[in-house]
């Protein structure tokens, strides 16, 4: 909905400081016109660099990119914790 990058490296630290370890970034993608446009759309680069930046933080296993969801292959993110 337009972070800022400052905004989303905050997140990712609070979100961490839960004691949160399987982290899963994706993007909102407009289903429809009844819904908010997308301000801008994410590059996989930028996911890229914000998957890296998780992992730097210390979260276990981390799936970023445009079409990750929350439920995005959960039972892989979990294996891969264990």
């Amino acid at each position: 909905l337009g972070e800022s990058s400052a905004q989303v490296e905050q997140t990712l630290k609070d979100i961490y400081a839960t004691g949160c370890r399987l982290l899963t970034i994706g993007q909102y993608l407009q289903p429809t016109s009844d819904h908010l446009p997308v301000k801008r759309y994410v590059t996989p680069e930028e996911f890229e660099k914000w998957k890296t930046i998780a992992s730097e933080l210390g979260f276990d296993q981390v799936a970023s990119g445009p079409f990750v969801r929350s439920s995005y292959h959960a039972h892989l993110l979990f294996e891969g914790a264990r």
